[in-house]
């Protein structure tokens, strides 16, 4: 009979040909046991052909394809479906996050303690390397997030989103791009259920190296958390 796996780490990629080999191998590398789950999301790049080499190599690595890029949370939303670890988190592809914290943000759900942890980059104030209007927005989405749910949350936006993985799975989610952060925390809050934050490390990237987020995906945010504040 199969092991379940602790942890299923999944990771969206949208052309991030040169970062997810080595985001992939530090992932395989943590001392848990993990299911990793990549979501290449209709790459044009190299990605596909770096994830096929991979899987020759990374035993505990999954990966399916878009045929068409649809967004960060269809890719999310495919990798749920996929997941069958005790625990679901989120990684990006790139560099931004150290997957040698995973094993920190997940261990209070592993102990049945909570049923969400979001790994916080705010504990600190402002990361160094992160532009002011990022920060700006970041600032704004914690505090919609608390004033219209409740969520004493510092950080909304990132990326390190932990959840009991059948608590998960529950959750009907509909997003296709980054509204995956807004929605699930609204929907996460609506459900009774306490965000728990676990302090991590954060290395901001810039558009030259990759960054995909723009002040639209803010704006979209804003609108995702007041939507759901009156729907469901």
């Amino acid at each position: 009979m199969r092991r379940v796996p602790q942890v299923s780490v999944i990771i969206p990629v949208f052309n991030e040909q040169d970062t997810i080999e080595e985001v992939v191998r530090r992932v395989a590398s943590i001392p848990m046991s993990t299911e990793i789950i990549v979501v290449n999301d209709g790459s044009s790049d190299g990605t596909l052909e770096v994830l096929e080499r991979l899987s020759t190599s990374v035993k505990n690595l999954v990966f399916v394809s878009h045929p068409q890029n649809r967004g960060k949370g269809a890719a999310i939303r495919t990798g749920i479906e996929f997941a069958s670890g005790k625990v679901i988190i989120i990684q990006d592809a790139d560099l931004e996050y150290a997957p040698e914290e995973i094993p920190a943000v997940v261990q209070p759900i592993l102990e049945g303690k909570v049923k969400v942890v979001y790994g916080t980059r705010f504990s600190a104030g402002r990361p160094s390397g992160m532009r002011l209007p990022n920060w700006v927005i970041n600032r704004v989405l914690a505090w919609m997030a608390n004033v219209l749910f409740r969520a004493r949350i510092t950080d909304e936006a990132t990326c390190y989103k932990a959840f009991d993985a059948n608590f998960l799975k529950s959750i009907p989610l509909k997003c296709e791009r980054f509204e995956f952060c807004p929605e699930v925390t609204a929907k996460v809050c609506k459900a009774g259920e306490r965000i728990h934050e676990i302090p991590i490390s954060y290395r901001a990237r810039s558009v030259a190296e990759g960054k995909k987020i723009r002040w639209t995906d803010g704006v979209e945010a804003i609108w995702t958390l007041i939507k759901y504040r009156f729907k469901d």
